[in-house]
């Protein structure tokens, strides 16, 4: 297994063709004019299954046993960057500087936001989260292969998924489902449990990971902009609904997350870190 992060960059797009709206097609532009010297691949649905079907037998029934396109989407992005290295961006996040002072990394996620999972409070002493939208790894990091067999323990065994479920009113159940069967819960989840390999993972913490406006920061490097596309199937109000709940939970759990201080260790029960990172818009 190389030990960095090769010069490569891979974007997803959920369709049958490449012809990107103007809004994923700027943000796909910002980041290659940022990137002339990386590698970039864009795959469209197409280029996805020619993808899967080189995975071996079980990821490929993982893959097609998914009931939402989003959870085939965060499954595939973990075996992409598996298996070719390099860096993973959804097409809602702008960078505002070139990525190669994260070149020597093994691993790179992003802070997402303190999290609302009461099972990773509770188990793990963990208030916070790493997000899927933005990240890099060496090809066959073994964080990844975890989260990878995470994935696939998910659709296998749902009494392993439960615990993630508890507390969650069963209207917004299916949102919270992805989360924790594909989504940023459960990339944290195999992160709590792993602390070997939590170890090399760099996470690009803020400063004060309880200040809001640090919310979906890839570290300096870019904003995820939270279009959140793939949540538009479950309606208007039980959208409204969700987000009134979260936000009331976020704001009690608030409290809990203060007391704790500005700064989250990597490795639950480790010491609190802030990643130093280079600072913006420096260039290859």
């Amino acid at each position: 297994m190389e030990n960095h992060i090769p010069k490569r960059i891979i974007q997803i797009w959920i369709g049958k063709n490449l012809d990107l709206p103007l809004f994923e097609k700027a943000a796909s532009a910002n980041i290659k004019l940022l990137h002339p010297n990386y590698e970039y691949i864009l795959f469209d649905d197409e280029k996805v299954e020619a993808f899967i079907k080189q995975q071996p037998s079980t990821y490929q029934k993982t893959f097609h046993s998914f009931n939402f396109t989003i959870q085939k989407v965060d499954f595939f992005r973990y075996l992409a960057i598996y298996n070719l290295g390099g860096f993973y961006f959804d097409l809602d996040v702008l960078l505002a500087s070139n990525l190669s002072p994260l070149l020597d990394r093994e691993c790179v996620f992003s802070f997402e936001d303190l999290n609302i999972s009461r099972f990773l409070r509770r188990s793990y002493g963990m208030d916070w989260a790493i997000g899927n939208y933005a990240f890099g790894a060496a090809p066959g990091h073994p964080f990844l292969k975890a989260v990878i067999e995470n994935c696939v323990r998910a659709q296998k065994d749902p009494a392993w998924v439960e615990p993630m479920m508890r507390g969650i009113p069963r209207l917004f159940r299916p949102e919270f489902l992805v989360l924790n069967t594909s989504g940023p819960t459960l990339v944290s989840r195999t992160l709590a449990e792993n602390p070997a390999l939590a170890e090399t993972v760099t996470v690009l913490f803020p400063d004060d990971v309880c200040d809001s406006r640090n919310r979906q920061h890839f570290g300096n490097f870019g904003i995820h902009l939270m279009k959140g596309n793939w949540r538009t199937n479950y309606g208007w109000l039980r959208r409204r609904l969700a987000g009134a709940w979260e936000v009331w939970t976020y704001q009690t759990l608030l409290k809990e997350s203060r007391k704790l201080g500005k700064t989250r260790p990597v490795v639950p029960n480790g010491k609190p870190v802030v990643v130093k990172q280079a600072p913006a818009y420096v260039q290859s």
